[in-house]
């Protein structure tokens, strides 16, 4: 195993860590919810809500893991130690996880709000992996 994929591999172990703790914090700031249900969010809350925000970071993350996921399953695979690549992933772990910050710090219906920039770098780093692993696969 060579450094820099070693590098890739803490990238998505972090990403992993993220992602569970963004489980963690939905679940139980839905849990303290006096009148709970299991599975349903009560359709009156919005932005202002914090359980609101956490389980939406985490429906975000969800939503954005299978291309996250794939991507770097399939550069495994084809044993992709590319330095952009290494650091297209970094940029999408550190601005997913700024998202997620701001998600939990800003309550804001505005569009864009400052987590959508960070959503946009991760989607941008998540595009350019995407196309180094498609030249892999070409070449």
């Amino acid at each position: 195993m060579t450094e820099l994929s070693l590098t890739v591999y803490f990238a998505f172990y972090a990403y992993l860590i993220m992602l569970l703790i963004q489980w963690l914090v939905a679940t139980v700031s839905k849990a303290k919810r006096a009148g709970a249900i299991p599975g349903k969010l009560e359709p009156e809350l919005s932005h202002e809500s914090f359980t609101f925000r956490a389980h939406r970071t985490f429906m975000n993350t969800l939503e954005n893991s299978p291309l996250f996921i794939g991507t770097l399953l399939l550069a495994f695979t084809l044993n992709l130690t590319s330095g952009v690549f290494a650091v297209c992933v970094w940029l999408y772990v550190v601005a997913r996880a700024v998202h997620m910050v701001l998600y939990y710090a800003i309550a804001t219906e505005k569009n864009p709000s400052p987590r959508s920039y960070f959503f946009l770098i991760g989607l941008v780093s998540n595009i350019t992996m995407l196309v180094l692993v498609g030249i892999r696969l070409l070449y």
